[in-house]
């Protein structure tokens, strides 16, 4: 996210300041616009936000360096001679890269932040010990930002959600959520423990599909090259003497024939529907069908339904605090899925069925077909007996050892296939170099 900073003039030639948050600037740009559109305003002037590089020194003391965020350079000046510095210069940074920090590192930021709330450390300390302490450059200078912020008495949802490019969607809106709750040692607590669980899940599923898809296509390319080129090389040479070849090693050399024949219908055949797909997968249509789908594919389908069951009741659990103030859990917690199907639903069927028809929560939920009658009964359970709470709480923790144990088996049994794959194409191989190895050229004729 970048900050820009607008100024325009009304009517009566009132100058107006103001400040937007946006991804880019052209959407920033095109906010402005529709602010000015709305209020009959004219724009004079818009200034980013950038990174300013600059020396100072305090009487004969030895220069000091180091980078200040402001909109222009003479910001920068006033504030450094305000704090009685001798100013040196002053550049705007050229080339700014603004890298999103590891997963892991805002993982340890959260979970270091519950444990340090959890001995009742105030947050302002909590936050300068950890801008001090981290390591990442860019974790440090957002965490610094926020801290600034936070101490002008800006709102701590507004702040966070600004980095949300930085932290995630979900975990802004936690973090910024936390600061103005009763129970921010709570949902500290309970971010940490989703994003750890996110992270988890990400590197097993990683270990469980991408890397066997990986494995086989350098397995499929490594068969390809000796078939369409080491092999050809030396079965062709019996050919050339007239010699007949045996059966695998001719109908391999014809697939060889075939393969240099018609490398364009086979570069198409085989990165044409993963180009298609991917571009597919770039639509929100497309990425409706995948996580859909996704929850439905063998083996991997039913860990990744009940992992987002497991996310959807853990940050319900964490935010809900009575049944009249049950819908903007809901759907938070629909949304840190993280699947877009599973997110659908129940924005779409369940909370509209709850609002307008004043349908129960556990009634609504089973409307929108994505909870497993195991999940469904439990809620209904925990709804009668007004425990719904805790109940979403016990479904998460269930879950969680399910999918962790069913998880590590999957993995082994790829493991496994990956393995016999690797042997089956070898031993054809193999048989097939062994046997052109057999071949026996004809005697001279006298």
């Amino acid at each position: 996210m970048i900050e820009l900073r607008f100024n325009a003039l009304k009517s009566n030639g009132q100058s107006i300041v103001g400040t937007i948050s946006a991804p880019s600037y052209s959407a920033g740009k095109k906010k402005i616009q529709e602010l000015v559109d709305k209020h009959g305003l004219k724009t004079k002037s818009i200034e980013k936000k950038s990174t300013f590089l600059y020396k100072v020194r305090k009487g004969n003391e030895k220069p000091i360096t180091g980078e200040q965020k402001a909109f222009n350079k003479q910001e920068v000046v006033q504030a450094l001679t305000k704090l009685g510095y001798q100013v040196v210069s002053v550049n705007k940074k050229l080339f700014e890269f603004n890298m999103k920090p590891p997963t892991q590192e805002i993982v340890s930021f959260v979970k270091i932040s519950a444990e340090l709330l959890e001995q009742k450390l105030p947050f302002s300390e909590i936050m300068t010990l950890l801008t001090n302490d981290l390591e990442n450059k860019a974790l440090k200078e957002t965490l610094k930002q926020i801290n600034n912020e936070l101490k002008k008495g800006a709102d701590s949802e507004a702040v966070y959600l600004k980095y949300e490019s930085v932290f995630g969607k979900f975990t802004a809106y936690m973090l910024g959520l936390a600061s103005k709750s009763g129970n921010m040692t709570e949902i500290y607590r309970a971010t940490a423990k989703f994003l750890e669980r996110q992270q988890e899940f990400k590197k097993n599923l990683r270990s469980a599909l991408i890397t066997p898809i990986i494995t086989l296509f350098i397995l499929f390319l490594a068969v390809l090259f000796y078939v369409g080129y080491i092999f050809p090389e030396t079965a062709k040479l019996f050919l050339k003497f007239d010699i007949p070849l045996p059966p695998m090693t001719a109908a391999t050399l014809d697939f060889s024939d075939f393969i240099l024949s018609n490398p364009v219908l086979l570069t198409v055949v085989m990165f044409g529907p993963l180009i298609v797909f991917w571009r597919f997968s770039k639509t929100d249509k497309g990425k409706m069908f995948i996580d859909k789908h996704m929850m439905k594919i063998p083996i991997m389908g039913s860990l990744i339904h009940k992992t987002n069951i497991e996310v959807f009741c853990r940050v319900f659990y964490t935010l809900y605090s009575g049944s009249a103030d049950s819908i903007e859990p809901i759907r938070i917690a629909a949304e840190a899925t993280g699947n877009r199907y599973f997110e659908s639903q129940i924005k779409n069927v369940s909370i509209p069925l709850m609002i307008s028809k004043g349908v129960g929560l556990t009634d609504a939920l089973e409307a929108s077909g994505i909870f497993t009658p195991t999940a469904i009964s439990r809620f209904h359970s925990g709804e009668e007996t007004g425990t719904i709470k805790n109940t979403a709480k016990q479904l998460a923790n269930y879950y969680e050892s399910e999918t962790v144990f069913r998880l590590k088996n999957v993995i082994e049994m790829i493991q496994v296939f990956i393995a016999m794959v690797i042997m089956v194409v070898m031993i054809g191989l193999t048989l097939v170099s062994a046997e052109t190895a057999t071949i026996n050229p004809k005697p001279p004729v006298m």
